[in-house]
């Protein structure tokens, strides 16, 4: 290695190229979520029901499991070998993997192979992206003066934003250019091909970056860590720092986050029945804000502090998760919202058929006529309340309109999907009948408002979001830093965040109101104001060397 790799680069050097690394990954990341669905068709038509389980298993463990696996095995990685060498990989592992779905054969050429290989590849880009975020962060907040860490890191997290505009501005340009048959028949292969190209460019950034300087310090006396994993998770003082950085910060993170920029998406599109090409427009506008305010935050958090930047979007977050969320109703669909003041539903069963319909797996049936009338109603956006049925059977009721629901138990599943099918069309035309109206009226809709209390929890997600690296960073020592830090974050933000929507769902499904899945985020960020209060201290400034 020349003397040139050996010194230390600029910092303006060394934030574009970690952020442009992890724009990468979280570009990769985003690309498989916005093409789901075309996904869907082309890996997962047929399989009926067992490769159809496996696919949802696997899915649902990508998802979720394999972030903290990937935290796990480059922390080890990284406070054994490297901050520089863990992350090389994980950029490396994340974009071969992307590429190659790109190379896949469909379920019509290939059959089952098609979903495995479709899997391992995913679980290889969960575990790249465990290992990316703790990697990158400690990178820069590693080079960074002790005054600005805040602000520097805070590119850190704007990459997500980076990586999500990236991923929707290629796929828009790649529809148009091929037209939307052939984007559906093969055309959708091209951004992950086109991964390619940014691989190359994020490689070479990262190749010829010089390792950080706190690790060459450490590696150079000789106190490396020969065992990051027990001495982060088996030592009294790392593991107290661990829960911390889990409950005082990682919570709300995953919470306040993901409310704010996935299941904000799915209250908009199915429970308030905005245009998917609407939904989108407004993510993207909360996207591009949220970039400027990550970094924004950071910096302020070099001025006042991580722990009051953090625990003020907390306290917002808190404050606005109901009032705004009635207030968003309100002003993307209020014909929806007077039909349920005016006309209330009532589902009208035997409760002891009704089930949680809690099913984080996407494996369950669900098929009691209960069940099915009330995932009927979720599905469309409308609250409901349940009260016992005389003769036992199930009914929808909407002011004088009614429809009796069949159960579906015994039925294979093509059979059940039809009855499913059947059951929302009716109830969907009986809640027309009562002035529900099937979709939100753009006409009606007051979109400046909409987005200016959209940018009420886009504030507050990136209050949270942006001091975080740099809290979490100046939390742990040199020698476990990229372990004891990468764990807490992805189970926070893979387990609190990923359970978020299916969590919601079965508290909405239990209550019939629309807005009692809220409780979820609420809860969880109440635990992390707690603890931060309590327990987290400041550590803006700190100097790295003293922890």
């Amino acid at each position: 290695m020349t003397d040139q790799h050996q010194k230390p680069w600029p910092m303006t050097r060394v934030i574009a190229a970690s952020s442009a690394g992890t724009t990468f990954e979280w570009y990769d990341f985003f690309i498989f979520g916005s093409l789901a669905p075309i996904i869907s068709k082309v890996f997962f038509a047929g399989l009926d029901p067992t490769p159809a389980l496996v696919a949802a298993l696997a899915l649902f463990a990508v998802g979720f499991a394999f972030r903290p696996l990937g935290a796990l095995i480059f922390g080890a990685v990284g406070d054994r070998m490297g901050r520089k060498g863990a992350f090389l990989v994980t950029v490396t592992l994340m974009g071969a993997s992307t590429f190659l779905i790109g190379l896949l054969p469909t379920y019509a050429s290939a059959g089952a192979l098609a979903p495995i290989l479709l899997i391992l590849l995913r679980i290889c880009q969960g575990i790249a992206l465990g290992g990316e975020y703790g990697g990158a962060a400690i990178y820069v907040a590693e080079h960074s003066p002790n005054d600005k860490r805040g602000q520097s890191t805070g590119w850190i997290q704007a990459s997500a934003s980076f990586g999500l505009l990236t991923a929707l501005l290629v796929i828009l340009v790649t529809r148009q250019t091929v037209g939307e048959e052939a984007f559906a028949a093969w055309g959708w292969r091209l951004p992950f091909l086109a991964s390619a190209i940014l691989l190359g460019i994020s490689v070479w950034m990262r190749a010829k970056l010089a390792e950080s300087p706190h690790f060459a310090k450490l590696k150079a006396d000789d106190k490396l860590s020969r065992a990051p994993l027990r001495e982060s998770f088996t030592t009294a003082a790392n593991v107290k720092r661990v829960l911390i950085a889990f409950f005082g910060i990682m919570c709300a993170q995953g919470a306040v986050w993901y409310y704010t920029f996935f299941y904000m998406q799915v209250f908009l599109e199915k429970s308030l029945g905005l245009p998917a090409s609407t939904k989108d427009l407004l993510l993207v506008a909360m996207t591009l804000v949220s970039a400027p305010l990550y970094v924004f935050f950071g910096w302020l958090s070099d001025r006042i502090g991580r722990k009051p930047v953090m625990v003020g979007g907390m306290v917002l977050a808190l404050a606005i998760y109901f009032p705004a969320s009635h207030w968003i109703a309100e002003a993307a669909n209020p014909a929806l919202v007077a039909a349920q003041r005016a006309t209330p539903v009532i589902v009208e069963t035997d409760p002891a058929t009704c089930s949680a319909q809690f099913d984080p797996t996407g494996t369950t049936s669900f098929t009691s006529a209960c069940d099915i009338a009330k995932g009927a109603l979720i599905t469309k956006g409308v609250s409901y309340a349940t009260r016992p049925s005389a003769d036992g059977t199930t009914k929808v009721v909407a002011g004088t309109a009614n429809v009796a629901i069949s159960s579906g138990d015994g039925l294979p599943g093509a059979d059940l999907k039809a009855l499913k099918t059947k059951t929302g069309a009716e109830v969907g035309s009986a809640l027309q009948a009562a002035g529900y109206p099937t979709a939100a009226d753009p006409e009606q809709a007051n979109f400046p408002l909409l987005v200016a209390i959209l940018m009420l929890f886009v504030i507050a997600a990136t209050a949270v979001y942006g001091p975080q690296a740099a809290a979490l960073v100046e939390m742990f020592p040199t020698r476990v830093r990229y372990t004891a830090m990468s764990l807490p974050y992805h189970v926070g933000t893979g387990w609190v965040g990923g359970f978020l929507p299916v969590t919601s769902f079965a508290l909405v499904a239990l209550s019939g109101n629309i807005y009692t899945g809220l409780w979820y985020a609420v809860v969880f960020t109440a635990i992390s104001l707690v603890v931060s209060l309590l327990f987290l201290k400041e550590t803006r400034g700190r100097p790295l060397e003293e922890i």
